[in-house]
């Protein structure tokens, strides 16, 4: 009886979690991750099942909850040194042979001192932490965790707090993992997931067998759907054969709006709520909430609004990131939610339905105060749309969307049955590796950015850029990269790569200089993306698609 109680107690360990990791990080068979996931999630109970799914899409928490640990670079390598006793240059060499903080962790750390932790117990520091204030407290708790742990354990920890697993498993992955442990199907997995916003509890739910048909949770965001860069007419006519609606492409920040009487909540493109942060579209949807006791959940696009006119993108960014706006704010930079879609009303989940069914939900709606609703019109034959480009840049927005009139919404998944269109050069998201110290008055500040596009998995750096913020902007993003450095040279600082910057240019070409293989020409700063995350920049076959178009034009 000891014996066979000590193998449960291992079973649920995160030792067996950091072995199945190796073991899923050793194969590039998708088939061979997804049986050896699924082999692993069948011998957890469910409070470690729960936990583990989430940590295995390289999150502390699930999709919908917005909470964040705040424990930066500077606290993980302070936890590191003090349980290793590793001076700042053994560390600065392991981190110089493998830029991962995890893969340090596991080279320095001794095991000795190990005990058997589960997933659940994991999660349940994560939550303390969550609810610790200060840099002293947060450090003593990850310490604390990180003493208990194996060096390999301790690794795969440090992955899941910086998002960086990096073990060939994407979320859909992971659902096809429990599909397969717990002999459900598929789409019902995606489905519930979908639904929930919470992977662990999909998964014990597949488990005790009662996934269903679940519909939308409302004040639980799920994934916006996403569009395709388009690069003509002629490509745009040939995706839409039978018709498509235009509609403006907006310069704002994506917004998913849930109602439900009285209350009302809005959830940016990073599924956060930032309702704080537009407190007038709230008290249009609770007014809405109380004229007509209908449920909703609509998919629009935040953008200053005032006179009956979308105002610069420049400034709704005073509006971006303020816990409060101040009462002068709200009067010189009002904002209204320029819907398009609505997922869900009065109680029928419609992201199932068509786009036309569901423009007609839209248009039965008399909106009013800060919801407008957003101008589309419908193009059924070959017509040019250069005087609709021309009509959407007059009303101070950067292009067009053209989307499939019998598309259903997809969360999170980017197809052709919406197509975005804009003429300009185009611009490239992009997230910050690398900081400098500026000059001139710009000595003491980290103005300097170098910045990377991703390629399987891997970040490789493409540029450099140091124009476009704002002063407060240059000292708020230093405080921020003093916290969140990995590596510190003196002049140039390796940072959390968590910081989306969009980024302009006059060209892309080739160069050695950077590990991506090219290199941008003249970059500029256009915005700090808040709204994006890592997993949201660019690729490298998207700089490789405006190289070669670029290219074309010059012959």
């Amino acid at each position: 009886m000891p014996c066979r109680n000590r193998t449960a107690i291992i079973m649920e360990s995160m030792r067996l979690f950091s072995d199945t990791a190796d073991a899923i990080a050793a194969t590039r068979s998708k088939l061979a991750k997804i049986r050896t996931l699924s082999e692993y999630f069948k011998s957890l109970p469910d409070p470690d099942l729960r936990a583990a799914a989430i940590f295995f899409t390289g999150r502390p928490f699930p999709l919908f909850d917005a909470r964040t640990l705040s424990l930066g670079g500077s606290i993980l390598t302070r936890a590191l040194q003090d349980i290793s006793g590793a001076d700042p240059a053994a560390l600065h060499e392991a981190y110089m042979r493998t830029p991962d903080l995890g893969e340090v962790a596991e080279s320095l750390l001794n095991p000795t001192n190990a005990v058997d932790v589960s997933p659940s117990e994991v999660f349940g520091v994560f939550e303390d932490i969550v609810n610790t204030s200060g840099v002293a407290p947060k450090l003593h708790a990850i310490t604390a965790l990180l003493r208990r742990l194996t060096a390999k354990e301790a690794k795969y920890v440090i992955k899941i707090v910086t998002g960086e697993m990096r073990i060939g498993l994407k979320e859909n992955t992971v659902e096809e993992a429990i599909a397969a442990a717990f002999e459900r199907p598929v789409a019902s997995v995606r489905r519930a997931n979908m639904s929930l916003g919470d992977i662990g509890e999909t998964a014990v739910i597949a488990r005790n067998g009662s996934l269903g048909e679940m519909s939308l949770r409302l004040f639980r965001p799920l994934k916006f759907m996403l569009a395709t860069p388009a690069d003509s007419e002629a490509e745009i006519f040939e995706t839409f054969p039978n018709g498509f609606y235009v509609e403006d492409k907006y310069d704002g920040i994506r917004g998913q709006l849930h109602i439900e009487p009285p209350r009302a909540a809005i959830y940016s493109r990073t599924l956060d709520d930032v309702s704080h942060q537009f407190p007038e579209i709230v008290r249009s949807a609770e007014q809405l909430a109380r004229d007509l006791n209908v449920s909703f959940i609509l998919d629009g696009e935040v953008v200053g609004f005032r006179d009956d006119r979308v105002l610069p993108f420049g400034m709704l960014q005073q509006r971006l990131g303020r816990k409060m706006p101040s009462e002068l704010l709200l009067k010189d930079v009002p904002v209204s939610l320029m819907i398009f879609d609505v997922l869900y009303f009065d109680g029928r989940t419609l992201i199932d339905a068509p786009l036309s069914e569901r423009k007609r939900s839209l248009e039965n709606i008399e909106w009013t105060g800060s919801l407008r609703i957003a101008p589309c019109v419908r193009v059924d034959t070959r017509t040019p749309l250069e005087p609709l480009f021309q009509q959407s840049a007059e009303r101070r927005n950067e292009g067009l969307m053209l989307k499939d009139p019998e598309s259903l919404y997809t969360p999170g998944k980017r197809g052709m049955s919406w197509l975005k269109w804009k003429k300009t050069l185009a611009t490239l998201d992009v997230a910050v590796t690398g900081v400098e110290f500026g000059h001139g008055r710009r000595r003491s500040v980290l103005s300097d950015y170098t910045f990377a596009v991703q390629h399987e998995g891997q970040l490789l750096n493409i540029g450099k850029a140091y124009s476009g913020l704002t002063d407060q902007e240059i000292l708020d993003m230093t405080e921020y990269f003093k916290q969140h450095t990995i590596a510190d040279h003196g002049w140039f600082r390796e940072v959390e790569p968590a910081v989306v910057l969009e980024i302009t240019f006059n060209g892309i070409q080739k160069s050695s200089r950077h590990n991506s293989g090219f290199a941008l020409r003249f970059p500029r700063i256009v915005r700090i993306r808040h709204d994006k995350r890592l997993e949201d920049i660019d690729s490298l076959e998207t700089v490789q698609k405006i190289f070669d178009s670029t290219n074309v034009h010059r012959m």
